[in-house]
């Protein structure tokens, strides 16, 4: 009986541990933990790239603050005023004023020089005219200071070669035959403050004798003042000879060669009436930097 259970007990013995070995890992069960690769060097860590701020848009760049200084009057009397805003009023009867902050009325008799939003003015008499007072506009501070005034002047006829002006000769004004009004502009200037004085070479010169610079400059100005004075009378004679001629020959109107040859003279003031005025300029900076 035995020997019957004997080879039962035999297979059973030998599929036992097999199937253990067939058994799933049980879930609580932690793995062990793989030991770390010393055979190659780690690697650095990789850093994520600083953010960059974007590059200022010029467009938009921040404006400066806003001007808020008040403007100043200064009265003949040495009172000086202060207003946010100078206006001059000219009304159509009556004297012309200055309306400060809109409320306080000034006679411009009474005013020494005001400033507001367009520049700083004076209030002077003009040299060789009558005593009666002017408003000049300041265009230039420094030892020598330059003013203008812009008027309106009528011409009863039209006709006239025009004038002259420290940067030269001025050809408008021409052979129109009508009368009219025009924008004449006039400038002027200080020394150190001084009485006004007609903005002329020569008077350039005279004030400016202590700059050997300054003369120099004024003296070529001078020279190119000539040169476009003679130009231009030269042109106006062989114009008028060249018109004479045309009207006097014997075939009826026929264009003079006098009047082409009076075209390049013409021409030349205009090419070298720009070097005058800027020797001019040039000038007035060089005695004001005091070089």
């Amino acid at each position: 009986m035995l020997l019957r259970f004997l080879p039962l007990l035999a297979l059973s013995a030998f599929v036992q541990p097999a199937l253990a070995q067939q058994t799933p890992r049980e879930l609580s069960t932690v793995p062990a933990p793989t030991p770390p690769d010393t055979t190659r060097p780690a690697a650095p860590p990789v850093l994520a790239p600083a953010p960059t701020a974007p590059a200022p848009d010029p467009r938009q760049a921040p404006l400066p603050p806003a001007n808020t200084t008040s403007y100043s009057v200064g009265l003949k009397s040495g009172q000086v005023l202060r207003g946010y805003d100078v206006e001059v009023r000219s009304p159509v009867f009556g004297r012309t004023f200055l309306l400060v902050d809109g409320q306080q009325k000034l006679d411009l008799n009474d005013v020494r020089y005001y400033e507001d939003q367009s520049g700083f003015y004076v209030r002077t008499t003009l040299p060789g005219r009558s005593k009666r007072e002017s408003t000049l506009r300041r265009d230039r501070v420094g030892r020598i200071s330059l003013y203008s005034i812009t008027q309106q002047q009528y011409s009863n006829n039209g006709i006239g070669p025009g004038g002259y002006s420290p940067y030269g000769y001025n050809p408008y004004g021409g052979f129109g035959g009508f009368g009219g009004y025009r924008t004449v502009r006039n400038e002027y200037f200080s020394k150190d403050n001084g009485p006004i004085e007609d903005l002329s070479i020569r008077n350039l010169q005279l004030a400016t004798t202590d700059n050997a610079g300054a003369q120099q400059l004024l003296a070529s100005a001078r020279r190119y003042q000539t040169f476009t004075t003679l130009s231009y009378v030269g042109a106006g004679g062989l114009l008028l000879a060249g018109v004479l001629s045309s009207l006097g020959g014997s075939n009826g109107f026929s264009v003079s060669p006098l009047m082409y040859a009076a075209i390049p003279l013409a021409i030349v003031p205009l090419a070298i009436g720009g070097k005058s005025q800027n020797n001019v300029k040039q000038a007035v900076l060089l005695y004001n930097t005091g070089r």
